[in-house]
């Protein structure tokens, strides 16, 4: 596989398109991102759960491997191009799409929760 096999495989969702963070390809759907491309153009990303992370390394330990730091610890996961095939990939890129896009139907645009909707992943802090 080669970064134009992951940009294809990254497009062809529904309502995904490619832009750019720190001088490298991404890919967003509804304004988030799901996937990457490293600026070495070798490797990419995938923003799995940490379970879907454990599955994809078990299943094809040579086409994944987990991003540095607290990144990999949540699930964002190296995909070395060279390693994998489409179908891994696909596989992986339609479990970070679906995340995305259901990420997004459950809170609205941003993460914004309406007003009273319980309880928050962290507190905000406002400057003083």
């Amino acid at each position: 596989m080669n970064t134009d096999d992951f940009r294809r495989l990254a497009l062809a969702f529904d309502t995904a398109v490619e832009g750019a963070h720190m001088d490298h390809p991404d890919f967003r759907a509804h304004g988030r991102i799901f996937a990457t491309l490293h600026a070495d153009m070798k490797t990419g990303m995938v923003k799995l759960t940490p379970e879907e992370q454990r599955d994809a390394i078990r299943d094809h330990p040579r086409a994944f491997s987990p991003e540095s730091g607290a990144w990999g610890r949540q699930g964002c996961t190296r995909v070395h191009l060279a390693a994998a095939d489409e179908e891994a990939v696909g596989e992986a890129l339609t479990l970070a799409w679906k995340a995305t896009v259901k990420s997004k139907t459950a809170t609205g645009p941003r993460s914004r929760r309406p007003a009273g909707s319980g309880s928050r992943s962290a507190p905000r802090y406002r400057r003083k």
